[in-house]
């Protein structure tokens, strides 16, 4: 029979993987399409390419990275007695859960040609995710604490 714990695990990876390629190519598309120009012809394309990336990847994978998640804890039988790595893990990942609702925001802020920041804003706000996400497998697989 299979291993439930092993079955959450690898659909939380999954899940993980495809949540980070949102988190780390959104952005990256924001600094182009500031670029572009909001009202350009190329800026139609950015705004499909936004809003698909949004709804059809980042959102569902962000969902069943907390679902699958939530299931290795209760899995392993953890309960509310969490190891302080863990507790760290989830902190952060509340973070980059709040990262993603605004990066939601610019997508609708480009959508409606009311963006005011420039592609160097985007260019930094690119590097928040690499960040939060070398610290949390850190925690994961190190279990410093």
């Amino acid at each position: 029979m299979l291993d439930l714990y092993l079955l959450f695990k690898w659909l939380h990876i999954v899940s993980v993987i495809s949540w980070m390629v949102g988190l780390l190519y959104l952005p990256r598309l924001f600094v182009y399409h500031a670029d572009c120009g909001l009202e350009s012809v190329q800026s139609e394309t950015f705004k499909l390419m936004e809003r698909r990336l949004y709804k059809v990847i980042m959102r569902p994978a962000m969902i069943a990275s907390w679902l699958f998640g939530l299931a290795l804890i209760y899995v392993r039988d953890m309960g509310w007695d969490l190891e302080t790595w863990l507790i760290l893990k989830l902190l952060l990942l509340c973070g980059l859960t709040g990262f993603h609702f605004y990066l939601s925001n610019l997508v609708t802020a480009f959508a409606a040609n009311r963006v005011n920041q420039s592609p160097k804003f985007f260019r930094f706000i690119n590097e928040i995710p690499t960040a939060v996400m070398l610290i949390v497998v850190l925690l994961a697989v190190f279990k410093p604490f």
